[in-house]
């Protein structure tokens, strides 16, 4: 064979191999226009390949308003930043979602008591005589460089420095049905879960119900205590860098989330034993299905070993985080998540 039968012949082989394309980094940054408020199917603002890295902004609660005379309360609760279409991704698979950075953008924060709104007050969903608590708001300057918000309290001479500890309030996809849910509600979809452990580190999987998955993300939070029990945490602007993924054929009935030290699984509903039940059934089924764990074991381990995390109980569905340390989990037995 000549040289220019076998390089014809090394063209021709190379023509039937599909090029291997590489990861992206892509900017979006939303205009107030584009902002959404439920997580619904919608037309994608940014479509993205498997592996590709997204560079956006999420609006706080507020919106970034810090006018008192404006006034705070929101119509729409947590505006959301895309949806995001992921290529490949359709029902029945898995989104992996890495949290690469997350950079609060406000310089202050803002808190608030809503009537009708946290565990201590009066609401549609326990109704109970007497006044419910009046609406306040209170602010939060912010130093980036100390790495601290600084809470004053209103009716003494008292502050004290919070250590900034930024994550995503929400992270979710469309909802399975056609639904359109509200970005106060988390739910199987992910959405307002007002999860700590949403921050940089994480992978957070969620389950994929409509072609695309539609990912959506918002309500910056600078730092929050567990329960989220006024309603509020320190409301901010963030920057967030994300990296996103399918994981093919693997189907998840609610979101998980993984960092280094732990595996979690999530659970959302009312009342708060509920959501508990949801997210150790669930992390009972990874442990069994990926690290060989009979259920029972898995459910005798768990009660020796676990993590209880209450993200929230203010929300339409409270949330509940079951988490195992790494350290105490057998060998991997099956592929992922």
């Amino acid at each position: 064979m000549t040289h220019s039968i076998a390089f014809a012949a090394l063209v021709a082989l190379l023509a039937t191999i599909t090029p291997v394309v590489s990861a992206e980094t892509l900017r979006y940054v939303p205009k107030k226009s584009e902002l959404k408020y439920v997580f619904a199917t919608a037309d994608p603002v940014l479509r993205v390949r498997p592996g590709d890295i997204v560079e956006t902004e999420a609006a706080d609660q507020f919106e970034n308003v810090k006018d008192p005379k404006s006034g705070w309360e929101p119509l729409r609760p947590n505006p959301q930043t895309g949806p995001f279409y992921v290529e490949g991704a359709e029902p029945g698979d898995a989104l992996a979602v890495t949290i690469l950075d997350l950079e609060v953008s406000s310089d202050v924060g803002v808190g608030g008591i809503f009537p009708g709104f946290g565990i201590l007050t009066s609401s549609k969903y326990t109704p109970m005589l007497g006044a419910a608590a009046p609406a306040r708001f209170w602010l939060y300057p912010i130093d980036k460089e100390k790495g601290t918000a600084e809470f004053r309290a209103k009716d003494s001479d008292f502050t004290v420095k919070i250590p900034l500890a930024p994550f995503l309030g929400c992270l979710g996809v469309a909802p399975a049905d056609g639904e359109a849910r509200t970005t106060l509600t988390p739910g199987e979809w992910g959405g307002n879960m007002d999860a700590p452990p949403v921050r940089k580190g994480t992978t957070v999987y969620l389950p994929v119900n409509v072609k695309g998955a539609l990912l959506y993300l918002g309500d910056g939070h600078a730092a929050q205590g567990e329960g989220e029990i006024a309603g509020t945490a320190i409301e901010v602007g963030m920057k967030v860098k994300i990296q996103v993924d399918v994981i093919k054929g693997q189907k998840l009935a609610w979101p998980r989330m993984e960092d280094a030290d732990y595996l979690m699984a999530v659970g959302s509903y009312r009342p708060l034993e509920d959501a508990l039940r949801i997210a150790y059934t669930e992390l009972i089924a990874w442990l069994h299905r990926e690290y060989g764990l009979s259920e029972l074991d898995a459910y005798e381990l768990l009660s020796k070993v676990s993590v209880t995390d209450v993200a929230e109980v203010v929300d339409p569905n409270y949330t509940v985080i079951a988490k195992i340390p790494k350290k105490f989990l057998p060998p991997k037995t099956k592929g992922p998540r």
